[in-house]
């Protein structure tokens, strides 16, 4: 293996830096690098409202098997105040410029690169898969939709959002600021949600093009509770592998009915079932980290 480069670590820097004073411990940006380019780099895109130790677990691992690992800190995410206002700021060009800033790193970071991704992380993968070529990118539980919201009726209603005041809600109305868990902020911001919205029409609007990764594998719970599964499948019949790419959409199944089969203080039976089968999907056939 040879040293990582100037230019890759100035890029780690910059990525760092943007942690401010406002930003939690537990909020920041998680880099878990060896003093070497691995066979093996890995970017984990975090959920709305949540923060890089969603993925703490996925992280560890990774890094114990070999491979270079970036949880970055999505825009106006993190915050120390869990009541920020922060996240009414959030835009969709934010979330592409990390989505392009993060794979671009972790191509020289890994002779091979996976770009993995939770809920609105799983729709930045998905995003990543259609302009980036690399090795893997694994959507999981992909915001593309709200479970209740018709897929045609998506882009209209992001817009209809964004014309309307920018409003907070809570995700569990019953305990509202108490809900965990603490590194992740306890309500959303509705045109953080439509802001969203238009990077998954972006996605759909370009479905009918090859898309770039060598592979995209979609995750999704049978017994799905928050993003459309509809949306989902309504994308992979439109998405168009390359000549030497594949696509494939894995169900999980068996799963008490759920969205965040990711976060360990929220559903821990679930989070320790899934790791192991969410591992093998995102290192699989790859040969060693």
């Amino acid at each position: 293996m040879h040293r990582i480069s100037a230019p890759t670590l100035e890029a780690i820097e910059r990525l760092r830096s943007r942690d401010h004073d406002r930003v939690s411990d537990a909020g920041r940006t998680k880099l878990l690098l060896y003093d070497e380019v691995r066979p093996l780099a890995v970017v984990l895109f975090h959920g709305l409202s949540a923060s890089p130790t969603q993925f703490t677990r996925f992280a560890d691992e990774l890094y114990a098997r070999g491979a270079n690992v970036i949880v970055p800190r999505l825009p106006r995410h993190g915050h120390r105040d869990r009541l920020s206002p922060a996240l009414a700021r959030l835009k969709a060009d934010d979330l592409r410029d990390i989505a392009r800033e993060s794979a671009e790193l972790a191509q020289g970071l890994g002779e091979r690169v996976v770009v993995a991704g939770f809920s609105l992380g799983g729709l930045l993968a998905t995003w990543v898969a259609q302009r980036y070529p690399v090795d893997r990118a694994v959507a999981i539980a992909p915001f593309f939709g709200m479970w209740w919201l018709p897929t045609i009726l998506t882009a209209p209603f992001a817009e209809i959002l964004l014309k309307l005041p920018n409003i907070f809600a809570w995700w569990n109305p019953l305990v509202r600021e108490r809900q965990q868990p603490e590194h992740g902020y306890p309500r959303y911001a509705s045109h953080a949600i439509a802001e969203s919205l238009r990077v998954a029409g972006e996605v759909f609007a370009h479905a009918d093009e090859a898309f770039a990764a060598h592979e995209l594998i979609l995750v999704t719970n049978a017994a799905e509770t928050g993003v459309n599964n509809r949306a989902v499948r309504r994308l992979r019949a439109r998405l168009r592998a390359p000549k030497t790419g594949r696509l494939e959409h894995v169900v999980l199944r068996g799963i008490p009915p759920s969205h965040d089969i990711i976060e360990p203080l929220r559903h821990r039976d679930v989070a320790s079932r899934v790791l192991p089968e969410l591992l093998d999907i995102l290192t699989r056939s790859l040969g060693k980290c």
